[in-house]
């Protein structure tokens, strides 16, 4: 019998903590097929965050790494330098990556470092207990704001592919979300774009990925996906906001 479908080798077999209904896991799929395709999970070094994506160093069968809060493109920073001919990739969440680690996110990418990001933004804090995150939508409720975020007091959410894709040392930087399998598709081709750049050689490159938290957004699974859909899509678009590829043309 030919065999149309085969879980991914970039993943490994352990059973993942994730919330019913969180999108991580359709992220974790997609970065492990894109880097087995690319025939690298040989010499692919992953840097873990702190986060909900804390234990992500069970999930991908490559070399992994666990950093400090924020602090995942300093420590990719050093992987790549180490070991130029690797590819080196960061899963960051919002509060690690927009928050505590702004600063080091920044920086790498200012310098150019041929790492790879996959940024996971769901507006809110959500292995801690839901507090507001420097994404989180403005009227939306947190723990730390139970009237809803409010702009004269926490400002407006930050959107980091649009900072990020202003710096010289960008590559390539795309917002895409998993919320349907057309939207999947379309997250698998930007994140293994964002990988074969980094092999090129062409400097830092950012896949933010939009995904839901049902649990502490206080929703089902289904409406979660309808509430990104209908609320972050509008603050947070989708499309490419850097890709050297283009400007090369």
């Amino acid at each position: 019998m030919a065999i149309v479908y085969q879980k991914t080798k970039g993943l490994t077999d352990a059973e993942t903590h994730y919330c019913p209904g969180c999108t991580h896991g359709i992220i974790h799929k997609l970065v492990a097929e894109s880097l087995e395709e690319l025939g690298v999970l040989e010499k692919t070094v992953g840097i873990a965050p702190v986060g909900c994506s804390v234990f992500a160093y069970d999930y991908f069968n490559c070399d992994m790494l666990e950093a400090a809060h924020g602090r995942a493109p300093a420590v990719a920073t050093g992987v790549k330098r180490v070991l130029p001919d690797h590819v080196v990739f960061t899963y960051q969440g919002d509060g690690d990556l927009a928050a505590i680690g702004t600063a080091e996110i920044v920086h790498a990418a200012m310098r150019g470092e041929k790492i790879t990001t996959i940024f996971v933004n769901n507006a809110i804090y959500g292995m801690t207990g839901g507090q507001m995150a420097p994404t989180t939508l403005v009227g939306q409720r947190a723990t730390t704001a139970p009237l809803g975020r409010d702009r004269n007091h926490a400002g407006s959410p930050i959107r980091m592919a649009e900072i990020l894709a202003t710096l010289d040392g960008a590559a390539y930087i795309e917002r895409v979300t998993v919320i349907s399998p057309s939207h999947i598709m379309k997250a698998k081709r930007a994140i293994k774009k964002a990988f074969e750049l980094q092999m090129e050689g062409r400097g830092f490159t950012m896949i933010e990925v939009l995904s839901s938290c049902p649990t502490n957004w206080g929703l089902t699974p289904v409406n979660a996906l309808n509430w990104l859909n209908e609320n972050m899509i509008p603050v947070f678009p989708l499309g490419v906001f850097k890709d050297v590829t283009k400007e090369e043309v």
